[in-house]
């Protein structure tokens, strides 16, 4: 059940929600990861709904809500280089896999940058994914510098004319000061040789309030132009995907549902509302 569904029947017609259904309701938002600015605006400009559609009304201040900036990938006759940042036990690196396999599935010809060299099982990770999904993955030795892979992935996805390169950066950093400077030197050896199309962020729906607090930190120390969402399966808890881009304007570009290659898909708007109403 959607998080508004008993919401919705509540205001059909003239409006039948008392005091304690708008607390219900306050109570309802909360838990479902709105958190309490957002929370409050949805439910003051919800008390202003009158007539029959109540649904219709709904979905538009909800709509209103989200990030009207593009949700579709960067794509061009150039390199496309993608990079993917957050932290660790976000579902990052499967991710980058994740998106690479929707790429090749578009007919995409994609080259992999396994750069979260602090974590072995991670760089594993892709090469397991690259040979399933047919793509080179680039990889160093363990603990090797992340700037170095970059380095050498944008070379060889020159080499090769690929469409796009993912970069799987390290997730492990600890301030804002250790992000920034990981990401600086990536982004400098990587745009010595082509400009960076896209920085994804991968947020995991399951950690609310504490994701957007994740998302903020990124988006000041590196151009976030995306985000990826994990965990976003239909349950009550989706609503940190509207609160994290009513709070920042920044798109959410795909979501993850699962653990399977198809458990991916681009973001659509219209059926997360829907989720959210029905």
């Amino acid at each position: 059940m959607g998080i508004f569904t008993k919401f919705v029947a509540k205001l059909k017609g003239e409006s039948t929600a008392s005091a304690s259904d708008w607390q219900d309701l306050e109570a309802e938002l909360l838990g479902a990861d709105l958190g309490p600015t957002l929370t409050s605006q949805i439910l003051e400009e919800s008390k202003k709904i009158k007539g029959d559609d109540a649904e219709g009304a709904l979905r538009e201040i909800l709509k209103s809500k989200l990030s009207k900036k593009s949700r579709e990938i960067a794509t061009g006759p150039a390199l496309q280089i993608v990079l993917v940042v957050g932290v660790n036990g976000t579902g990052k690196t499967t991710s980058v896999a994740k998106l690479a396999t929707h790429l090749v599935r578009a007919n995409m010809s994609v080259v992999l940058g396994a750069a979260d060299t602090f974590r072995a099982a991670a760089v594993d990770q892709l090469k397991t994914w690259g040979t399933r999904i047919k793509v080179e993955v680039i990889s160093g030795n363990e603990k090797s510098e992340p700037a170095s892979v970059a380095f050498d992935a944008t070379k060889k996805a020159i080499e090769l004319k690929s469409n796009y390169l993912i970069i799987d950066t390290a997730g492990r950093l600890h301030n804002k000061t250790d992000l920034m400077d990981e990401l600086g030197k990536i982004k400098r050896v990587i745009e010595k040789s082509s400009p960076i199309a896209e920085t994804l962020l991968v947020i995991d729906a399951t950690t609310g309030q504490n994701g957007i607090a994740q998302a903020k930190i990124f988006a000041e120390v590196t151009d976030v132009t995306g985000l990826i969402v994990t965990k976003l399966d239909g349950s009550a808890r989706g609503g940190v995907a509207l609160a994290i881009e009513s709070a920042l304007d920044i798109p959410i570009k795909f979501v993850g549902t699962g653990e399977s290659q198809g458990d991916f898909a681009p973001f659509v708007t219209d059926m997360y509302i829907d989720g959210l109403l029905k």
